[in-house]
């Protein structure tokens, strides 16, 4: 198995480092890179833990709202003026993050960050991933997706020392330097990207000519099936509580009595575990398709909420991680290959950026909620178990769902 994907690696390493790159890039917009500097960025506006859920809620809400728009926009323009868009407006993040001033601008730098960051390069990266290669759909995405897992493993801690030794602020400009200088590597990995758009084009034409069978259903028509609303709450579960969990790493290590960068430092378990379970369940995917591999992915993630109930012992965050890893590499690969096997590749940026704006939606809720929880004083350890129940009853929808033949 391995031998197929160094193979497909090797035929196809530029287009693939290009997903990978724009998959770490987002970064600096994701969840679990903005959360490590909260306690700063709390202090610096008089934020408890609830008002920062909720001011992060706001922008990320917004972007949410935006990003359906702007995520469509992928099937319209050349993938280059994409990715050069994309990567200039997080830039221009990242410097509005370091200068931010008041807790209104503060709420408008999340919302750049959120939008440039965890929505159109992820975007960029994963959409293009899923249409390209659409005969090794889930060996491309995983690969891609890995880009994902080596920042969630290096640059936390990287954000936790940085801003320990020159404030957050300072990091955010230095970030803002690294974004823009990485555009000229984005276009050089985006090198003959003309003549593969060419191909595609003419492989959809000649698939509509033939008739195969195969469906492309439009924006509204993917929202015209009952099935779609039967997926949701799955959709919404992984940004919902993973966003929460990385965005109060502070708060879980009190209520585990273990030191913050324990729990961060050990953020590398998590992310190599969701490489492997990445490369495997794209391998599986390409195999079996993501519709019998996706089913089950959430039910891990409901044992490593029940695990924090476990014990309070510091090594408990290995299985803690561990089980986070293994859902976290299955819904990366998993969902954004559904998309295409359900809906076809046509018009996958307008599918894909509506699924988008509903998990950004989704990765508001999460700490917003768990922040409200926290602020009336409810312990996270009851609140991880409420979020375990939510896990299960979304699995139990979607497992319906893709067993019954579609409408």
């Amino acid at each position: 198995m391995l031998i197929d994907y160094w193979c497909f690696a090797r035929s196809n390493s530029r287009f693939l480092g290009f997903g990978f790159f724009l998959a770490f890039m987002s970064s600096a917009g994701q969840t679990y890179f903005i959360g490590v500097f909260g306690q700063g960025i709390q202090a610096d506006f008089g934020l408890d833990a609830g008002s920062w859920g909720r001011t992060y809620m706001v922008g990320t809400l917004a972007s949410a709202l935006v990003i359906n728009w702007t995520g469509s926009l992928i099937d319209r323009f050349d993938l280059r003026v994409f990715t050069t868009a994309a990567l200039l407006g997080l830039t221009c993040a990242c410097v509005l993050m370091g200068s931010v001033t008041s807790p209104l601008l503060l709420v408008f730098a999340i919302f750049m960050l959120r939008q440039f960051g965890q929505g159109l390069s992820s975007h960029a990266s994963i959409t293009s991933m899923a249409r390209y290669h659409s005969a090794d759909r889930g060996k491309a995405i995983a690969l891609a997706a890995i880009g994902f897992a080596f920042g969630e493993a290096i640059l936390p801690v990287v954000g936790i020392i940085a801003s320990q030794v020159w404030g957050w602020r300072q990091t955010y400009y230095g970030v803002a330097l690294v974004v823009l200088c990485s555009i000229a590597l984005a276009l050089w990995l985006l090198k003959g990207h003309g003549s593969r758009h060419a191909a595609h084009s003419e492989a959809l034409a000649k698939r509509s000519r033939e008739a195969n069978g195969q469906v492309d259903y439009t924006r509204r028509q993917a929202l015209a099936e009952a099935r779609f609303y039967f997926m949701l709450p799955a959709m919404i579960t992984p940004s919902m509580i993973g966003t929460a969990l990385f965005f109060f790493p502070a708060e879980i290590a009190n209520a585990k009595n273990w030191s913050s960068l324990w729990l961060t430092g050990n953020y590398w378990l998590y992310s190599l575990v969701s490489v492997v379970t990445t490369i495997y369940s794209g391998i599986l995917i390409d195999r079996f398709s993501a519709r019998r591999v996706v089913p089950l992915f959430l039910l891990p993630l409901a044992l490593s909420l029940i695990v924090l109930n476990v014990s309070d012992h510091p090594y408990m965050v290995w299985p803690y991680m561990l089980l986070m890893g293994i859902s976290s590499g299955l819904y990366f690969t998993g969902f954004s290959a559904l998309w295409a096997e359900l809906y076809g590749a046509r018009h996958l940026g307008s599918i894909k950026s509506m699924t988008n704006a509903i998990m950004v939606f989704s990765s508001a809720l999460g700490p917003a909620l768990v922040g409200t929880l926290l602020e009336w004083q409810m312990p996270f350890l009851v609140i991880s178990m409420m979020l375990a129940a939510f896990c299960l009853l979304a699995t139990a929808m979607l497992v319906y769902t893709l067993r019954t033949p579609s409408s």
